[in-house]
Parts: structure tokens; sequence; C-alpha cells
């Protein structure tokens, strides 16, 4: 049943944008035929990602492919709301019928306005957001700086000269550490291959401590353990390293039913270390406050990536961006430090966080 509506409603939503060009476009009838078979053909090619038929594409094709049909979904969703705020308007009388038929002076302003907002959505995107967060802590007897990252979908539309770019944010943070909360892959393992992206991780200059999210097990779950090994990741699954005065847990992504409880991963935690919990998906919160953790860092929501869903992840859950608190457990969402598919942040942004645990005054 959801299968079928999600197939359903693309489909309806490009009749609908389709049947307004149509009526826009004072053109030939061949010229208005072009330009929805192209936006048709747009979002067709989302589904090479899906199908991973990208892989056997040569690298420069396979990028545009996957950039063009992963952004048609973001274009169509905004033309979609365009063109639905113009017949409310017309409805309400106004909007002049004029204005939407056989009109090159609405159509040449739609098309400024899409390419400016898209524009500025993606200089957004390559803007990365510093966040700073402190905990104060009796745990803790020396102060320790660590840098926390998720969602980073390397792949083909985040490639090593982007990653290089941002192993150069973190370096210059001098952490003591680094903490991913899974999807440092996106769909697919055959760009990390081919570009060697491991070798930007190994100039990381403070030890990474990471957990899977669940596109490492959409891109081959071998394929990408094969990586974090390569890369000198720490890879916690389902297990704890002990650091200093930090008892760092990494759990495995949901996407494995048959993954540890919490209850279980702290288990042998000694509590007069602080807790750290790593966790992709950050579904039923409470159970991390049952356990005793100190803080989780989860990431997966991208708080929607651009508005209007950020209100969706928003209404889906109990924190879907930012700091939070349950009894004495704290918690950070991040919205991530890099995007699936087109790279666009509109009414949200990318992020890093600079965390600071220290003992209390």
């Amino acid at each position: 049943m959801w299968m079928l509506l999600f197939t359903l409603l693309p489909l309806l939503a490009m009749a609908y944008i389709g049947w307004h060009i149509w009526c826009l476009l004072p053109a030939k009838w061949y010229f208005k035929t072009i330009v929805i078979v192209l936006m048709v053909a747009s979002f067709v090619l989302l589904f090479s990602g899906f199908r991973r038929s990208t892989d056997s594409m040569p690298m420069p094709l396979a990028t545009m492919v996957y950039i063009v049909g992963t952004s048609s979904i973001f274009i169509l969703l905004y033309l979609f709301m365009l063109f639905l705020v113009l017949d409310l308007g017309r409805l309400a009388h106004l909007v002049p019928r004029t204005l939407l038929y056989n009109n090159w002076w609405t159509a040449g302003g739609i098309s400024i306005f899409m390419f400016g907002l898209f524009l500025y959505g993606h200089l957004h995107y390559k803007h990365k957001v510093r966040q700073e967060l402190t905990i104060t802590s009796s745990k803790i007897t020396k102060p320790v700086k660590a840098v926390l990252l998720s969602d980073l979908h390397v792949g083909y539309h985040n490639q090593r000269n982007e990653i290089h770019r941002w192993v150069d944010i973190i370096n210059d943070e001098h952490p003591d550490m680094i903490l991913i909360a899974g999807d440092i892959i996106d769909g697919s393992i055959r760009p990390l291959k081919e570009q060697r992206i491991y070798e930007e991780f190994q100039r990381l200059e403070a030890p990474v401590y990471a957990c899977l999210g669940n596109h490492e097990y959409y891109s081959g779950e071998p394929g990408a353990l094969e990586f974090y090994q390569q890369a000198g990741i720490h890879l916690l699954r389902d297990s704890m390293v002990c650091v200093g005065d930090l008892c760092i847990i990494g759990r495995d992504d949901a996407t494995n039913k048959r993954r540890k409880p919490i209850a279980d991963l702290t288990a042998a935690v000694d509590e007069s270390r602080f807790s750290i919990l790593l966790d992709h998906q950050p579904h039923h919160l409470e159970k991390a406050e049952k356990a005793g953790i100190d803080f989780q860092f989860s990431g997966h929501t991208h708080r929607g990536q651009v508005w209007p869903i950020s209100w969706i992840t928003d209404a889906i859950y109990e924190c879907s961006w930012g700091s939070h608190q349950r009894g004495n457990t704290r918690y950070y969402v991040s919205s991530g430090i890099g995007i699936w598919g087109g790279m666009f942040r509109i009414g949200t942004h990318s992020e890093y966080i600079v965390l600071e645990v220290r003992g209390e005054k």
C-alpha cells in the first residue's frame, strides 16, 4: 500500500507540473513536449542510483546521472509548491488567469526564481556550520575535545576533493578524537575505491571512532567494512572502547534487526567513566536514558535537508536536530556534514560539532 502511494504521488505531481508547463509556455507543441520529456527523464535518472546501474557507467557519466536524478526530486518539489500557491491565488482572485497561460514573463520569472533558490541552496550546503557544545561532568578529570560528524555520504556527489576540504576543517580544530555517527558512505562503494578516498581519512590527525549507518548496508556491508579498515577508522559495532575518562559505545544500525539492545551494551560499562553512545538513528531516546548513558550522538535525519521536509522530520522524531535532554542524559542529533542526493540546503544547514567534555568546577 505504502509503496503504491509513494509511486503514485510523484507521478501525479509530475502530471500536475507538466500540465502547468504546457499551459504556461507560449511556444510550439514540440518545444513544450521537449521540456516535459526532459523533466520526466531527469526524474527517471533517480532510479539508476537506486538500482546501482551507475556503477557500470564511466565515472563522469555516473556522477552526472546521480546528481541530475537526485536533484530533480527537490526541484520538482519546489515547482509543485510554487504552482500550487499560484493556483490557490487564482482561486482566491489574487492571481489573474492570464499570468498562468501563454505568458513568457511568468515563465521567465519562475525560471529566475528557481535558479536563484537552488544556487543559494547549493552555496548554503557548501558552507559548513561549526556548532559548539560543552558538557560538564563530575566523571571528567581532564578536558576532552572531540569533533562530532554524521552523514558524510561520500560517493558520486561528495567526492575526494570535497572530503579533502572537510579533513582540513577537522584537523584545524586539533581534537583529541573524532566521533562519527554513521552514513560515511552514500549508496555505492565504487567512487570511494576508484578515488582512494580512504587516503583522505588517513590524513586525520586524531583517532576516529564510528558506528554503522543504514547507508553502509545499502552500499554493501562487506565493502563498507573493508573501507573502514583501510581508512583507519575504529568501527564500534555493538561494542565499546574506553579512552581516558570516556567510554565510547558504538551501536549497530537499526537495519540490523539482530543488533544488541542498549541495556546489553552498557552492562559492562564502568560507571565511573563518562559514557558516549553513537547510534545512527535517533529512535527511542528513552532507552539511552534508562541505560544510564551520559551522552548520545546521532544523525540520520538530515533535518529533512530542505524545507518543508524539515517539518516532517520534526514531527516524526522526538528530536530531529540539535541538543536535547532526558533526565541526566544529554543528546545531540546532527543534520550532517554531508547530504544525500542533490547538494542543496534550504531551511537547514550542514554542520560539524566541536564537543568539549570537562569536569565540573
